[in-house]
């Protein structure tokens, strides 16, 4: 499998890096990123120096698939070399728009594109777990979601705490509304309110709890990430799931079906 990374001089560009250095049938031909290398302005992959461009463009080649943890501005040219060259594109940036999420729907329709607000496969499953709880819990218990991140993380609620209140709403025959925490709001909290509280500090892990809380009892389901290699190893798992398939619209409920 040939990759393009997509932010490779990232964090998460990085971690792929890493990662699929551990595949044995794993290539990279190349990177995209605006940003410059930082160690001899090169990236290396096995040993050996690849070439990073700063716009898809300037890439004439092709992989098997690409991976995407850069930024949601870099999203449109990355989708219009992928649709031109007809390849399989993971996009796992996050705080995209309504504008970038209208691009990646218009692109299934030439390629398969995947997308998940969280690469980690527990968070998935927790989602799928939601979904499931509900029918059971929504007349009887209320529902909260916290989510805890360090000082960097910059969007508030997280897109993953989003992921998660939008897995119970779906499965609630009753939609919820969402509350972003309840500064300035002095009435009671109702079933159908679907309280989303962000916490930042220190050097936090990333951790997202969802809270049933019934008359004398509760129930939290609480998932925690230690390192950054969860969601490259999520990602990886997408992009050998998505190669070779059908043009559509994939998230992570069709590979961990």
């Amino acid at each position: 499998m040939d990759f393009i990374i997509n932010g490779i001089n990232g964090k998460m560009g990085r971690m792929i890096l890493e990662s699929l250095s551990r595949e044995d049938d794993a290539a990279v031909l190349c990177g995209f990123d605006k940003q410059p290398a930082t160690a001899g302005n090169e990236v290396r992959f096995r040993g050996v120096s690849i070439p990073v461009f700063d716009q898809p463009s300037a890439f004439t080649g092709k992989a098997d698939v690409i991976i995407d943890f850069s930024h949601y501005t870099a999203v449109p040219d990355l989708l219009r070399y992928a649709v031109l060259t007809g390849t399989p594109a993971v996009i796992c940036t996050t705080a995209l728009g309504e504008a970038e999420r209208d691009l990646l729907r218009e692109a299934s329709l030439k390629i398969p594109v995947f997308n998940s607000s969280n690469m980690s496969l527990g968070i998935n499953i927790i989602a799928k777990m939601c979904k499931l709880a509900m029918p059971a819990l929504e007349s009887n218990f209320n529902v909260e979601i916290i989510e805890k991140h360090h000082t960097q993380k910059i969007d508030s609620p997280s897109g993953t705490a989003i992921l998660l209140a939008d897995a119970v709403n779906e499965a609630c025959e009753v939609k919820k509304d969402y509350l972003y925490g309840r500064h300035s709001k002095h009435d009671e909290c109702k079933l159908t309110d679907l309280g989303i509280h962000a916490v930042r500090g220190g050097t936090l892990p990333g951790q997202h709890t969802v809270l049933f809380a019934g008359s004398d009892e509760t129930i939290e389901i609480t998932h925690t990430a230690y390192s950054r290699s969860v969601f490259a190893q999520g990602a990886i798992k997408a992009a050998y799931y998505i190669a070779g398939k059908k043009p559509g619209f994939y998230t992570m409920d069709d590979v961990i079906a």
